[in-house]
């Protein structure tokens, strides 16, 4: 079992904690606010499961059918999870419109929120090594369930802020209006997730900065050849995938010109992990008027 499907079966058993409690929290005051926090935590169970899947999808080795490995599974459960993500915040508003038509009196307040307080703390823990752990281990799955913990921690905290306001000033309809609330940003906590993860399926490019980084790693190493263009680079998973065109004397012998491209591959993969660099030697003739 690899590292990230371990952090991924944590994150069931803990969201599975977190869902009793806040479910509990839920049940014992019969707010609207306190169910909609409740409904975002059967999100984390399942997309915590899903993205078990995807990260032992994601280890397999390349294969004849995919030659460049699996890790773009991870995109597919963060593309899921963002789905759900939006399940819930519409069932959310449903439940924000039933109860502010049926306003309903709350039972035991403080013990309500003594366990949405514990559940949120349990997953503003979790979200922190989630996040530190997808960047280490370049998971766009741990990633993705990271920011959905965070997105959590903020609506609980702000649902409990709003359920404690409508228990002080006896205003019932104040419950539902923060319920909704909390849908309109578990909602778009869901769009941003699922639009980060398209654009991981479609071969973003990596930041600007990190194509920069690139481009001076090529200059600095590159030494005996004359100018390196065309650059491309793309994102896939943990995966980066670099090529580009490297201009070389013709006189220059394969071995010198290889000598140079070994050069230029350590440099890169000394400072950027889990590189696939591609590098096309040129005479030259093949030069251009501006080097990358």
């Amino acid at each position: 079992m690899t590292a990230g499907e371990r952090f991924a079966l944590g994150g069931i058993g803990l969201g599975c904690l977190v869902l009793g409690l806040k479910g509990l929290a839920w049940w014992v005051t019969g707010s609207a606010a306190l169910y909609s926090d409740a409904l975002e935590s059967i999100v984390n169970v399942a997309a915590s499961a899903v993205a078990l899947v995807a990260l032992r999808f994601a280890a397999k080795p390349a294969d004849d059918n995919h030659p460049y490995g699996h890790d773009k599974a991870e995109f597919f459960s963060a593309v899921i999870e963002g789905v759900m993500i939006v399940i819930a915040a519409i069932s959310i508003f449903g439940e924000s419109w039933h109860a502010w038509h049926t306003p309903r009196t709350f039972n035991l307040p403080i013990q309500g929120l003594a366990l949405s307080g514990v559940a949120t703390l349990i997953n503003g823990v979790w979200a922190r090594v989630l996040l530190r752990a997808g960047k280490r281990l370049r998971s766009a799955t741990l990633h993705a369930d990271g920011r959905h913990l965070v997105s959590d921690v903020v609506t609980a905290c702000g649902v409990a802020i709003g359920f404690g306001l409508t228990v002080l000033t006896g205003y019932q309809k104040l419950d539902p209006v923060i319920a909704a609330a909390t849908g309109v940003y578990v909602l778009w906590s869901g769009a941003s997730l699922i639009g980060g993860s398209v654009g991981g399926l479609m071969d973003m490019a990596p930041d600007a900065a990190v194509l920069r980084r690139i481009n001076d790693l090529i200059a600095a190493n590159g030494t005996g050849s004359i100018e390196a263009h065309d650059l491309r680079a793309r994102q896939a998973g943990r995966l980066t995938f670099v090529d580009f065109h490297l201009v070389v004397p013709g006189a220059m012998s394969v071995s010198e010109s290889h000598a140079i491209c070994d050069r230029i591959e350590t440099a890169l993969r000394s400072e950027m992990a889990e590189l696939r660099i591609t590098i096309h030697v040129e005479p030259e003739e093949k030069a251009k008027l501006h080097a990358v």
